[in-house]
């Protein structure tokens, strides 16, 4: 009976977790407020929290980007890459898109063109122009797998103007959505290059801004011809049926509207611009919407891309199971040059067919940074205080287009990941201090901090970077001693801590290297000693001899002003009883003559008495 409950609760949980709605938020950039945006009183969250740069109006460039009045953006003195950076995302399969936007300033370039990256991947690189059209050059968008609850999307300056962006829209869409084969999803990102929706007048854009489809809201240009205007679109009204190849997440109204060929030119043909050297996936959509077919083998058609055949026979009727049920068929190819051209031949029956297109450029996944590395640059640049203009943001080694200003990458075999072999950030007015952190950057080979102002100690986990060859840090103002530590590191050539203000022995192990071919330099360190060109050192105390001694000084201190206050208290003590004995003086040397005139009449009786009294046990003597 326990198990059938068990059993009924878990698939209950799969049941409501199969029914839940994709998770989706959506960000109005420079909004200070929460807004709804028409028609559709889509709710577009406010903009806190996920990065820098300037609040500012905004004007929309396409009728395709909501209809929001503000942007963000991020002019080059805050840095060359600026991110936004989300998290609280669930695991899953999602939709990212990035709206672009104009200032509203005259004074401002009014078609900024400036390159996006995805999770450290570069995907978009705006042309020249993209303001001028209703298509998909108004916005990026790209379907990526997001496994570690956040994302990071950056936008890098190319020095054409400051990047501006209006709004971000992430949606969670079906895991299988787009399932291109074997090691689909995980190290790739698809970036939207071209939707067409065949046989429409009208652009569509297929609005769900609610998220309660696994498909979300999708931009389709129309067309009306593959030739030379001669092939006749079509349309219906019955409902599509999803056959088992289709993913149940396209629109309906996706296919209801076709493109057929004319009997003067019985081959469909389209040809759409790409970028060339690229990889591209291909997505064709069919539904048997002809009234004149009706069963198996009366349409077949064979289909190749850029003069080769990749789907042969394809019988809509036969493989979708049935007219009026939706196909797609996909494959992806590589393309050297700038046109990908579709053609769709008839070999049984006298005409083509076909509903929708998409294409995708498939982009590689960019191996990412060490997670350890780039927290340990990120507790680098609050401690160094680094200028804003170094940006530091998003990945440090990628895209590799916009690598971080000041640091040098190497792909490390062993763990599959970009480490920071270099840092090279001298002369750059840097004011703060070297933390300890800098330790978990452990594939350094060179570090140089020189001409700088940075204070404080150097930090004796420098010791642990065993590939360290150079370390520069002169001319700073680094106070304190050497660390023993650094004569640990055998790999280092070259050593220089001049000009600062450093002071103690040199460590022996360092001493020693200078005759292993090391070159260092300690001059200009008023306290530094014990090398050939320094002065000589006294007895060389450790850091815990030099404790000790300092906290010896500190008690004997406390034990001697104990003692002097003891004393001084004493002595206040005496003072005042003499103050009191001079007082009384007058009153004592009278008592004390009286005194001594009966202690002689009491001598004299004593003749004749065997005992003698005291003046005291005689009473008080009287008074005069």
């Amino acid at each position: 009976m326990l198990n059938f409950h068990f059993l009924l609760f878990f698939f209950a949980f799969k049941i409501a977790f199969c029914l839940r709605a994709p998770y989706v938020t959506r960000i109005s950039c420079g909004a200070q407020n929460d807004v709804r945006s028409s028609p559709t009183n889509t709710l577009w969250h406010k903009d806190f929290g996920y990065t820098g740069g300037i609040r500012t109006k905004a004007n929309r460039p396409s009728y395709i980007i909501p209809p929001l009045g503000t942007l963000r953006y991020f002019p080059l003195s805050e840095g060359p890459d600026n991110c936004y950076n989300i998290d609280k995302l669930p695991h899953g399969h999602y939709s990212v898109r990035i709206y672009f936007g104009l200032v509203k300033e005259p004074s401002f370039d009014n078609e900024p063109l400036f390159d996006v990256s995805v999770e450290g991947t570069l995907v978009y690189s705006l042309p020249s122009g993209w303001s001028n059209h209703d298509d998909e050059r108004a916005f990026v968008e790209t379907l990526v797998f997001l496994e570690n609850g956040t994302t990071s999307l950056c936008f890098h300056s190319t020095g054409h103007g400051d990047p501006a962006i209006l709004a971000i829209e992430i949606q969670e869409v079906d895991e299988k959505a787009y399932y291109s084969g074997p090691g689909f999803g995980r190290g790739t990102i698809f970036r939207t290059s071209k939707r067409l929706s065949c046989g429409d007048q009208n652009p569509k854009f297929d609005v769900d801004y609610n998220g309660d489809r696994w498909g979300g809201d999708r931009f389709w240009s129309s067309i009306m011809t593959f030739g030379q205007n001669s092939d006749k679109p079509i349309s219906t009204k019955s409902t599509i049926k999803s056959a088992s190849v289709a993913p149940n997440f396209y629109p309906q109204a996706l296919y209801q509207t076709a493109l057929v060929s004319t009997d003067n030119d019985p081959d469909l043909t389209h040809t759409i611009d790409v970028d060339p050297n690229k990889n591209y996936s291909v997505w064709l959509h069919f539904a048997e919407i002809d009234p004149s077919v009706t069963y198996v083998g009366q349409r077949v058609i064979d289909i190749s891309i850029n003069g080769n055949i990749v789907f042969r026979d394809i019988d809509i009727v036969r493989i979708a199971g049935g007219v009026n049920s939706a196909l797609v068929l996909n494959t992806t190819i590589p393309v050297s040059g700038r046109i990908l051209t579709i053609t769709l031949h008839p070999t049984t029956g006298t005409h083509a067919i076909i509903s929708a297109i998409e294409i995708f450029e498939v982009i590689p996944v960019e191996s990412k940074t060490l997670p350890e590395e780039v927290k340990a640059l990120q507790s680098l640049k609050l401690a160094l205080g680094l200028p804003l203009r170094f940006g530091w943001n998003g990945d440090p080694c990628f895209p590799q287009q916009h690598p971080w200003s000041g640091v040098d990458c190497q792909f490390d075999n062993s763990s599959n990941k970009w480490v920071i072999d270099g840092l090279d950030l001298d002369n750059q007015g840097l004011r703060g201090f070297l933390p300890d952190d800098v330790s978990q950057l452990r594939h350094l080979q060179s570090i140089n901090l020189s001409g700088n102002n940075i204070h404080g100690l150097i930090p004796s986990a420098l010791g642990t970077i065993t590939s360290l060859e150079k370390l520069d840090l002169s001319y700073n103002s680094f106070n304190g001693s050497i660390p023993e530590s650094l004569g640990e590191l055998t790999s280092l050539l070259t050593l220089n801590l001049n000009g600062n203000l450093l002071s103690g022995k040199i460590p022996a192990a360092i001493g020693g290297r200078l005759l292993h071919r090391a070159s260092f330099n300690f001059t200009d360190n008023a306290g530094l000693c014990g090398i050939p060109g320094l002065p000589t050192c006294g007895p060389h105390l450790t850091v815990g001899a030099k404790m000790g001694i300092g906290l010896g000084a500190c008690v004997a201190v406390v034990v001697i002003a104990t003692c002097i206050t003891c004393w001084w208290k004493r002595r206040q003590n005496i003072l005042r009883a003499k103050r009191m004995a001079v007082r009384d003086a007058p009153y004592a040397k009278k008592r004390t003559h009286l005194n001594h005139i009966q202690m002689t009449r009491h001598h004299h009786n004593g003749h004749h008495h065997e005992h003698t009294r005291t003046a005291v046990e005689n009473g008080p003597p009287l008074l005069v």
